[in-house]
């Protein structure tokens, strides 16, 4: 009964912060357990270099992460909401929690702006924002992680945030994952090498 006392409180927080925030948060629940893990497939635990999470929200894809086998130490999250950040840093003790704005990374990133990152996953609700701000954005993220690495981005529209046929991205959908409200579609961007 506890855990699902936590999970409806959860689910409680992430409705809030929509309702207070609805161009920065994506959804109206939480992203389900089946899609944080297909999510977190993607993190390499045993790369030397950190893994950056976009939009934790309530940390349902960041425990995901951590139970791949991610040391709490080398997972940075930014998150643009202080209810949720707070959560979040009670919730996940080691693991860096800063708070900013996504189309600001360069301020919002503070002493990890010139981090290079094994791979990045973006809950930031692109679909949200003009088409020339989504590719500046996702420039941004490309410059940050490892050559050959992604930005994994999860959405709930059925096609990529950014144009597949895109010159200079290698973009591939990584699943279309019923369980999950919305259904869910996860994309992957790499730079065209």
């Amino acid at each position: 009964m506890n855990r699902l006392g936590r999970l409806f409180d959860e689910e409680i927080r992430f409705f809030k912060g929509w309702l207070d925030q609805p161009g920065k948060v994506g959804s109206i629940l939480p992203t389900s357990p089946v899609t944080s893990r297909r999510i977190a497939s993607v993190v390499n635990p045993d790369s030397p270099l950190p893994v950056l999470e976009l939009g934790p929200g309530t940390g349902v894809v960041t425990k995901a992460i951590l139970e791949r086998g991610l040391p709490p130490e080398k997972l940075v999250c930014l998150e643009y909401s202080n209810e949720f950040i707070d959560h979040l840093r009670a919730s996940f003790p080691g693991v860096t929690f800063l708070q900013g704005d996504a189309n600001n990374l360069e301020v919002a990133l503070g002493p990890f702006a010139k981090t290079r990152f094994d791979c990045i996953i973006s809950g930031i609700p692109l679909l949200n924002l003009p088409m020339e701000k989504r590719f500046a954005l996702v420039d941004s993220l490309l410059s940050r992680v490892a050559p050959g690495r992604p930005i994994v981005q999860i959405t709930y529209g059925p096609k990529s945030p950014l144009p597949e046929r895109t010159k200079g991205y290698k973009i591939e959908k990584l699943d279309f994952v019923i369980r999950n409200v919305p259904p869910a579609h996860l994309w992957l961007y790499r730079r065209d090498e």
